[in-house]
C-alpha cells in the first residue's frame, strides 16, 4: 500500500468522522466550531482525492465505497431536519438555544403546570399514537412516551431548535416510541392515526386560530380526542400578557366551530390554566 494510497483512505476516513459528527446531533462544546471542522474536514480532503482512472491505477487499488451498506441491526440515524434541507449552521447559537430549553424545563414549573397529573388525567391506555403540538424542547412529550409504551408519540415543531434538542435526546437516550417533526406555522401536521392530539400553552401563538383548529380537526379521525390547555384570565404569575389570552368560552367557541365536542374539564388540577378535552365526532 503505497502513500498516495494511505493519503486517500485517511481523507475518506476524514469525511467519514466529519459527516457523523456533524449531524442533527451538535451536542458537547461550541457547536459552531465542531461544524465548522466538519465541513473543513469534508471539503480539503476532497480537491485532492478525486483523481482519473488513470492516476488511481497508478497509485493503488480503488478506494472502499463511500456509501456502504448499514447493519440492519443499527440502521442510519434519520435526521429530521437534514430531510428538509434545514441547514444547522443557520440555527440560533447552542448558548441561546440552552437558555430557553432551561427556562421551559426550570423545576418550579412543575409546581404550577404539573405534567405528571396532566399525563394521568388523559387516562391513556398505552397503545396510543399522540401528536404533541408545539412541543419545545420536549417537556410533555418524553412523559408520554414513558406513559405509552406500546404507543408512539409524535413531536412537533416550528422552531428548528427544538426539533433538534429532541432528535438528539432521542437517539442519545434510544427512546424508541418518540418522533421529531419540524412543521410550518400554519400547518400542524396531525394524521389520521393519531389517537390525541395535545396542544398546551401554544393556540394564544397562532395568528389565524379558527383556520389551524379546523385543519387538525378535518384529520381527526372520528372518536380522537384533543386537549387544550390555555391560561386563565386575570392577573397570574405565570403565562402571556393578558390580550393574548383566550378566554374558556371562546376556546369552546373555537374548537365546536372545527366540529369538536366538549367532552370535559380538568381546571381543577391547574392552578393557572384552563384544561378542555374535545372528541371528534
Amino acid at each position: 500500500m503505497n502513500a498516495n494510497y494511505c493519503a486517500r483512505l485517511l481523507s475518506v476516513t476524514a469525511l467519514a468522522v466529519a459527516l457523523l459528527a456533524g449531524g442533527c446531533r451538535n451536542k458537547g462544546s461550541a457547536s459552531g466550531s465542531a461544524n465548522a471542522s466538519a465541513r473543513t474536514a469534508v471539503s480539503a480532503p476532497m480537491t485532492s482525492s478525486v483523481r482519473s482512472d488513470d492516476k488511481l491505477a497508478a497509485n493503488g487499488p480503488p478506494l472502499p465505497s463511500a456509501s456502504p451498506a448499514h447493519d440492519p441491526a443499527h440502521p442510519p440515524i434519520d435526521c429530521p431536519l437534514h430531510k428538509l434541507g434545514v441547514d444547522p449552521m443557520h440555527l440560533r447559537p447552542f448558548d441561546d438555544v440552552e437558555k430557553y430549553i432551561a427556562f421551559l424545563e426550570k423545576p418550579e414549573r412543575a409546581v404550577w403546570q404539573k405534567p405528571d397529573d396532566v399525563v394521568a388525567a388523559l387516562g391513556l391506555k398505552g397503545s396510543e399514537t399522540l401528536i404533541d403540538v408545539g412541543a419545545g424542547s420536549g417537556y410533555f412529550t418524553f412523559r408520554f412516551a414513558k406513559a405509552l409504551p406500546q404507543g408512539k408519540v409524535i413531536a412537533v415543531d416550528t422552531e428548528a431548535e427544538m426539533i433538534r434538542h429532541i432528535h438528539h435526546k432521542v437517539t442519545s437516550e434510544n427512546i424508541q416510541n418518540v418522533q421529531a417533526v419540524l412543521i410550518k406555522p400554519e400547518d400542524p401536521q396531525v394524521t389520521k392515526d393519531v389517537d390525541w392530539v395535545f396542544i398546551c400553552d401554544v393556540l394564544h401563538h397562532v395568528p389565524d386560530q379558527p383556520v389551524w383548529l379546523r385543519k387538525i380537526s378535518s384529520a381527526m379521525k372520528s372518536g380522537a380526542k384533543l386537549a387544550i390547555i390555555e391560561f386563565k384570565e386575570g392577573k397570574l404569575p405565570e403565562g402571556p400578557p393578558e390580550s393574548a389570552k383566550i378566554p374558556r368560552a371562546q376556546l369552546v367557541s373555537l374548537a365546536k366551530a372545527a366540529g369538536l365536542k366538549l367532552d370535559g374539564e380538568k381546571n381543577e388540577i391547574l392552578p393557572y390554566q384552563v384544561f378542555l378535552v374535545f372528541t371528534k365526532s
